[in-house]
This record gives structure tokens, sequence and C-alpha cells, in this order.
């Protein structure tokens, strides 16, 4: 076998996944830029002015207009629009990193957005203190009550029951994330 053949493929829809802090986004937007396809951010979708969800239906038809296409890679993990976004995907990629890290990085993102006033979706702004406090709306929090159940939860839908067509990448750490992201090739054989 040649060592082309051994390299990681990823098909033309790909969805990124994982914790608060993972890398989803970054990964995501370079994964884009190396398929050439359109990066979308569901975040981006569903937070309106002033931090208010937007409605179901209307989030959901964002999320299906934005995933039309033959190519995308989107990132986020909103169970909301699962049905749509995992049926039209060809991979998942999961980034299943430490919870001290998505901590530790939740932390310094906080922080550096909000020194910097870092606009985010349009008018939000992220408060520091706020990631603190432990209520729905911390971040910090967030991740400290979901990382386990959601590493159980990707681990069973990898499993492939409800979506056996999808293709999945475990990646354990931002080592691991950088040289998947450097080998990987578009795999076309799965363009549909």
């Amino acid at each position: 076998m040649r060592p082309e053949d051994q390299r990681p493929r990823v098909g033309p829809r790909a969805v990124v996944v994982g914790a608060p802090c993972a890398g989803k986004s970054t990964l995501a937007r370079s994964l884009a830029a190396k398929l050439g396809a359109p990066h979308v951010e569901l975040d981006a979708l569903y937070w309106e002015p002033g931090w208010q969800p937007a409605e179901r239906t209307s989030f959901r038809s964002r999320v299906e207009a934005a995933t039309r296409g033959s190519r995308w890679v989107l990132d986020g993990n909103y169970r909301e629009t699962r049905d749509i976004v995992w049926a039209r995907a060809t991979d998942v990629v999961w980034l299943d990193v430490s919870l001290p890290t998505v901590l530790w990085r939740v932390a310094r993102r906080s922080w550096r957005r909000w020194r910097s006033r870092e606009l985010l979706w349009g008018t939000n702004r992220e408060s520091f203190w706020k990631q603190l406090r432990p209520t729905d709306e911390s971040l910090l929090w967030w991740a400290l009550r979901t990382h386990r159940r959601r590493r159980r939860e990707y681990a069973r839908a990898a499993s492939g029951a409800a979506f056996p067509h999808l293709r999945w990448t475990r990646l354990r750490s931002g080592k691991d994330i950088a040289r998947w992201l450097e080998s990987v090739e578009p795999d076309e054989a799965s363009v549909t």
C-alpha cells in the first residue's frame, strides 16, 4: 500500500463536534479552507442580538439552508438540528479533549474576548465574570456539567445505529488535531 493511501480522508460535508473550546470552530475553518468548502458555524445561526436564542423554527430553517449545498464544514453541537445536519453529512470529526483542557480554554478565551470586547455573531459581547458564576449562562459550568454526558453520547452515536452512513474521526488532543489536519485529504469518492 502506498503511503498516500493510508492518509485519513474526509468527505465533502463534515461536522465538527466536541466540548466548548475543544477547537471546533478553529478546526472547521481550517478544514473548510483545505477542502474548498464553506464554513458553517451553528452559533452564528443560533444567537440573536442580546444573547437571545433564535426561535426553533427559524434556527432549523437557517441550518437547513446552510447545509443544502454539496460541500460544507459545520461546527457545533445543537441537538435540535442534528437530524438535518447528520443526515446530510458524510463525516463527523469529534474533538474529545480532556476536561482540564476544556476548562482552561474556556477561561482563557472568555478572558481574551472580554478584554478585547470582541463582537460575537453580530452584536454580542462575552462577559468574563459571568463565566465564573455557577449559572446556566456560564460556559465554564456548562462544560463541567456536560463533558462526561456528551462523551458518552458521542461514543454511542459513533457506533452508527442512528446514522450508519457517517464516518467518525475521534481526536483527543491538540497534537492529534494538528497531525490529522495536516495529513487529511478530501475523499472525492463520497461526493453525492
